[in-house]
């Protein structure tokens, strides 16, 4: 099959991101190693539990999938072991950086420090401007009834995690597919071999099942995009599952990852909109004297699509972490050994669901995409 059109070297910078099965073969390992990463990176924390205080497991699930200034590989507290990572903070006295590392590991807000002359306090991972004094519980910070700092803050341009797994992933397309795209380009017309064969059957799923249905006879112009998200989104739900360095990032379970990718479309399918398309938003077919009624469901219509892709994506992907660390909270929170021996396998199996989850939600927000569009590009049909 001749896919060298998609290839040519015009479309190189886009099609390089059309990755993932290379990480296929990390999968069993994720399924072997995902409790032992929660187990290992947070046991310390948990273990220490009293019956009391069982509510910080929340805190610990939350902290395990939310982004953050260092990259942890394991322990907890003065045994912690995390790769730093560089922190850019924009402030008042101008722009103020430092690695997360080089000041004591204190998030609780109780603890200020100065750095090129700009005082800052580190709560839950987010920097404040202190207040001159301490709150009742010691902190530097002013909080609402919510205990949600009030402080300013300065804006936050850092290098955190998820943009260093977002830096990876894409470090990885490039290379896998920079040198398909070569391989297409020296054995045009021949049969696949290597890594393009073993891709290939993908990129035919994506052109045949998603976007000659959706798209028809246009559906050319639009094949660099659709393979680009399928492939990003996949390979970091992939690398997501894996609980070693460089994969454990939460970056597809990040709200503003998927708003991104989903506003991303919905600039494809807005400069794409032909008369037709905008002719139904704004003289929808419909007796004039609805008009006033349904315009304006029309134009909430078009926001509603990109606000569905973002969060169909982004709940998902964060549920089926979420929902593996419970399990694992159980052991620690009943200590008992009988609940080990239940929640252990049920964490494997719904590993092994995530890995179908991650291709589902991969496919799904492709053809939404594909979809959207191609309602923008339909040409007109007389009944």
């Amino acid at each position: 099959m001749d896919l060298s059109h998609i290839f040519n070297s015009k479309k190189v910078l886009v099609a390089v991101f059309y990755a993932v099965f290379a990480f296929s073969s990390f999968s069993s390992f994720a399924k072997a190693q995902q409790q032992e990463l929660a187990t290992t990176s947070e046991h310390e924390a948990i273990e220490s539990l009293t019956e009391e205080e069982e509510e910080d497991i929340t805190k610990i699930i939350l902290h395990h999938i939310s982004d953050a200034h260092d990259w942890q590989f394991w322990g907890h507290g003065d045994h912690r072991v995390a790769l730093p990572l560089p922190v850019i903070l924009w402030t008042d006295k101008g722009l103020v950086t430092f690695m997360s590392n080089k000041y004591p590991h204190n998030e609780k807000g109780t603890t200020v420090f100065e750095e090129d002359g700009q005082s800052l306090v580190n709560y839950h991972g987010k920097y404040y401007y202190p207040s001159n004094t301490k709150n009742k519980e010691g902190q530097y910070l002013e909080l609402d009834e919510s205990h949600m700092p009030t402080n300013a803050q300065p804006l936050d341009l850092s290098i955190t995690k998820n943009v260093v797994s977002m830096f990876i992933s894409m470090g990885l397309l490039l290379v896998i597919f920079i040198s398909i795209a070569r391989t297409y380009k020296k054995r045009e017309g021949k049969a696949p071999k290597g890594l393009q064969s073993l891709l290939e059957p993908v990129i035919l799923f994506i052109r045949d099942d998603v976007a000659k249905p959706q798209l028809g006879y246009r559906y050319a112009a639009f094949m660099p995009y659709l393979l680009t998200v399928f492939f990003f989104v996949w390979i970091n739900n992939l690398l997501g599952l894996i609980p070693l360095f460089p994969g454990g990032a939460n970056l597809t379970g990040n709200i503003a990852i998927t708003l991104m990718l989903a506003l991303c479309t919905f600039i494809l399918t807005t400069i794409n909109g032909n008369k037709n398309y905008w002719g139904h938003v704004f003289k929808p077919h419909v007796p004039w004297w609805l008009y006033p009624l349904m315009i304006p469901v029309e134009i909430i219509g078009l926001f509603t699509k990109p606000i569905a892709l973002t969060i169909r994506l982004f709940a998902n992907i964060t549920a089926g972490h979420i929902l593996i660390l419970a399990l694992i909270s159980l052991i620690f929170i009943l200590k008992s050994v009988f609940v080990a021996g239940v929640a252990i396998p049920f964490v494997l199996f719904i590993n092994v669901i995530e890995l179908v989850v991650g291709f589902i939600q991969a496919f799904i927000f492709t053809i939404l995409s594909a979809l959207f569009i191609g309602m923008a590009i339909e040409e007109h049909v007389e009944h």
